[in-house]
């Protein structure tokens, strides 16, 4: 991949759809978060093919998988245009298994800066998504931000796999980190070398049946179940 391609070419988390009105059979963005919305179902679909009967490894893994289609969509588009998407505007549909698809408006959202990516992604989009899934399963307030921080430096290696966007999209990340709904929660290598973190929480993955411990993961063996 070359820093001319879509982004759809770092991989489904990073596609998304533009035009002057959303596709048929999407919904606003804003009703995956309200109280009838499908993110219950979107979590029972995910214990299922989980084969975990834990709700809290259910919910922690779906709420990490929304947060990372988020913050790839926001921060690829970030480095790739210098402009943030208009997420505010944005409608989606929601398949059983995968990232959801995204739709939004078309033309140049606001210039890309880490303030401008905390109003839109953190504040905008991910403290409803963690109060709507606290209101489904209830999850530690400090597992949630750790699953954010992990789904933003996630998608900020993924875009440090083309080495002309490593740099800014690592610079990027890093300075979120530092947000204050970021903060604490975990710890970021320092600039001048490769991104890399270690949370200060555990997304409880390594309750799944087989699974284990995350890359990024704040305990170095699996604690006893």
């Amino acid at each position: 991949m070359t820093a001319a391609d879509p982004p759809a070419a770092l991989g489904p988390y990073f596609a998304v759809r533009s035009g002057p009105t959303p596709p048929p059979g999407f919904r606003p963005l804003s009703e995956l978060y309200a109280a009838e919305g499908p993110l219950a179902a979107r979590v029972a679909e995910v214990a299922r093919v989980l084969g975990t009967d834990e709700p809290r490894v259910a919910a922690s893994t779906a709420h990490l998988g929304l947060a990372a289609r988020l913050w790839s969509v926001a921060l690829g588009t970030a480095v790739l245009t210098g402009r943030v998407p208009e997420l505010g505007g944005a409608w989606f549909a929601l398949p059983p298994q995968g990232p959801f698809d995204l739709w939004v408006p078309s033309g140049a959202g606001p210039a890309a800066t880490a303030e401008v990516l905390e109003a839109t992604v953190l504040d905008g989009q991910l403290a409803p998504l963690a109060a709507a899934v606290r209101t489904v399963v209830p999850l530690a307030p400090g597992l949630l931000a750790g699953n954010a921080a992990s789904a933003l430096v996630g998608a900020a290696r993924q875009l440090g796999s083309v080495p002309q966007l490593r740099g800014a999209a690592a610079a990027l990340a890093r300075e979120l980190l530092a947000r204050p709904a970021l903060a604490g929660t975990g710890t970021a290598t320092a600039p001048g070398g490769p991104l890399a973190f270690r949370r200060a929480s555990c997304c409880l993955y390594y309750r799944v049946p087989s699974g284990g411990l995350c890359g990024d993961c704040v305990f170095t063996r699996p604690p006893g179940r």
